[in-house]
């Protein structure tokens, strides 16, 4: 049986904390800035991390 391959596009989005919970960006960062607020766009930069619901699928993108 092949090997199971990385999804490309979860590599490039999330990556692994050192205790190996998985670190993600937030959206709406990326355009139309101008009629978002300064702490609106300041508090989308900081990272997060991915939430319970969500973690299985990331999890079988990533192979982990």
């Amino acid at each position: 049986m092949p090997k199971m391959k990385t999804n490309s596009g979860a590599k490039k989005r999330f990556s692994f904390t050192g205790t190996g919970k998985i670190k993600r960006k937030h959206a709406y960062k990326s355009h139309i800035l101008t009629k978002k607020t300064k702490k609106q766009k300041r508090n989308l930069t900081h990272v997060s991390i991915v939430d319970g619901d969500n973690l299985k699928a990331v999890r079988k993108m990533l192979l982990k």
